[in-house]
């Protein structure tokens, strides 16, 4: 997703072109959904965040062509809805003990801090979409998911060898990008 295939879509939203819309949807959900992951840690609640914000963008459509950094306000607006949702939901119960002491750490940030921890984690989901399809599926399934080698191997029907590979390959590929 880039910035200039994002605005072209958002200037054919102006239109209310419904197909318009579902061609944005479709270049940035992969990268809003990962977003709300991030936060909420499970799929549905995921997936209702994005619906949501997909829903605010649609009512917004007209005033998003005036917004300088769309990724940002993206971003921002997903993780918004995440935070949001888990209030709503009262889901800090299934938050473990580690992610509790990691969230009272950085509450003692300074704004400049999370602001910059929210810049490298935006880094870090562009870096990843611009991984090759498979390093990224066997990425987000080890890392993000915390599935083993074997369960990733048997659902993308490779070895465990292959799994190791495209996981290396993955790795080396993010730390040129992000360094």
């Amino acid at each position: 997703m880039s910035e200039k295939d994002i605005r072209r879509c958002l200037r054919e939203l102006e239109s209310d072109s419904e197909e318009a819309f579902r061609h944005f949807y479709n270049l940035t959900y992969d990268r809003l959904y990962r977003i709300a992951f991030y936060y909420v840690k499970k799929e549905e609640l995921a997936q209702e965040v994005v619906i949501e914000v997909f829903m605010n963008l649609w009512n917004k459509r007209k005033s998003l062509i005036e917004i300088d950094k769309l990724e940002n306000y993206l971003f921002t607006m997903t993780k918004n809805a995440a935070l949001d949702t888990l209030g709503k939901e009262n889901r800090w119960d299934t938050v473990s003990a580690d992610e509790v002491v990691l969230q009272e750490a950085g509450s003692d940030c300074s704004p400049e801090e999370t602001l910059v921890c929210e810049e490298l984690f935006a880094r870090y989901v562009k870096a990843l979409e611009q991984l090759p399809e498979r390093c990224r599926q066997v990425f987000i399934a080890l890392r993000e998911e915390g599935k083993s080698y074997a369960q990733v191997a048997v659902e993308m029907g490779i070895s465990e060898k292959t799994v190791d590979a495209q996981l290396q390959k993955a790795l080396k590929l993010l730390k040129q990008m992000l360094l």
